[in-house]
């Protein structure tokens, strides 16, 4: 164990790693039992902190939905990560709802990436899709996108 031992090492550690950004239960305990700190004290000071607020999963997925919609990612991408970092899928759900109209960023980010200019060939749009597919958008929001006679999942 590193740093000062018991229950108030591992909460100094918690608030360190806190105060540079914020972390998901999940991972927090992860890099907490890392730095070889009892599963048992990680737990007590993950409680204490969960009671105070200073650590919080809404707070964390709805901060986390927002920092990547600003760079353009797709609520697929975000819940999917959201999920490896052990929120649950009630509070990733909730996290989206409240996070910006999908259509439009899917709109914006085709725009800022391809310009103002509608794809007017099939290639084109398939192209267009498939960006938009990776940056993490969902069929509706790509169809939304690219217009409504386009369906990103005919392969032809």
């Amino acid at each position: 164990m590193r740093g000062a031992t018991g229950s108030r090492g591992v909460r100094a550690a918690a608030l360190a790693l806190l105060a540079r950004r914020d972390f998901a239960t999940a991972e927090l305990r992860e890099k907490l039992e890392q730095r070889g700190f009892e599963r048992s004290e990680v737990a007590a000071a993950i409680a204490e902190l969960l009671a105070e607020h200073s650590l919080d999963d809404a707070r964390f997925a709805q901060a986390f939905v927002m920092y990547h919609a600003q760079r353009g990612q797709g609520p697929v991408r975000i819940a999917a990560d959201l999920k490896a970092r052990g929120l649950t899928g009630a509070l990733i759900e909730a996290a989206l709802a409240d996070g910006p109209d999908w259509n439009a960023l899917a709109r914006e980010v085709r725009r800022r990436r391809f310009g103002p200019q509608d794809p007017a060939a099939s290639v084109q749009k398939r192209r267009q899709a498939r960006f938009l597919q990776y940056r993490g958008f969902s069929s509706d929001h790509i169809r939304r996108a690219l217009g409504p006679e386009f369906d990103p999942d005919d392969p032809s």
